[in-house]
């Protein structure tokens, strides 16, 4: 079902101000992040974990899912569709994962919070997990980019179901090359491959294993 012009104008601002909001927000979560692993001094690195736990549940986790609310309503209420164009549909798998992975890693985020608020921190207290946030939230940076990156550029490509759709509502001018998966969609299936492969070697060798049970 197609939305209305003043639907899809509102739907498409909420959908920009929660990314952009998310967006900012991860960068002043790796800011803090950084903070706290590398200032000396004890009060801004209790200072820092505190903020980054409130900043996460309060702000980043809010408009995470905001983003993607909205993001599935632009797809399926406009003519881009949910699974018809490779960049819509890559998008929409960035922001699951993100969101996932967000919520997974925000438990390591308020247990340090936690032991910030109750003891002092040394350089080298819970060293591995401070590191761990840094990379999580730079691989969150990263991927955010990446959808940002998309959702400007467009790269043309459509999926078989796309093109079959295309074809069955006679629109489709030139099939011939439409058949052809760009090179793009391979270049970026390599990046998030990495990136999967990254968080995973942090969430079960940081992760699992800096917290209690």
């Amino acid at each position: 079902m197609t939305m209305t012009s003043g639907l899809r104008k509102f739907a498409l601002t909420a959908h920009v101000t929660s990314s952009v909001g998310w967006l900012g927000a991860v960068a002043g979560f790796l800011a803090l992040a950084v903070a706290g692993l590398t200032s000396q001094d004890a009060q801004m690195v209790r200072a820092a974990y505190r903020a980054m736990d409130l900043t996460g549940w309060f702000v980043i986790v809010p408009l995470s899912l905001a983003s993607l609310l909205t993001g599935l309503v632009q797809a399926l209420g406009t003519t881009w569709g949910l699974f018809r164009h490779y960049w819509v549909l890559l998008k929409f798998l960035i922001n699951i994962l993100a969101t996932f992975l967000l919520l997974l890693h925000m438990r390591p985020t308020t247990y340090l919070a936690g032991v910030a608020a109750e003891t002092t921190l040394s350089s080298a207290d819970l060293r591995g997990l401070r590191i761990q946030l840094v990379a999580d939230a730079g691989a969150a940076l990263l991927a955010l980019l990446v959808a940002t990156t998309l959702s400007v550029y467009k790269p043309r490509g459509m999926t078989p179901y796309g093109r079959r759709k295309q074809q069955e509502q006679d629109v489709a001018s030139d099939r011939g090359s439409s058949n052809i998966t760009p090179r793009w969609v391979y270049v970026l299936g390599i990046i998030v491959v990495v990136l999967l492969f990254v968080v995973r070697h942090l969430t079960h060798g940081g992760l699992h294993g800096h917290l209690p049970r």
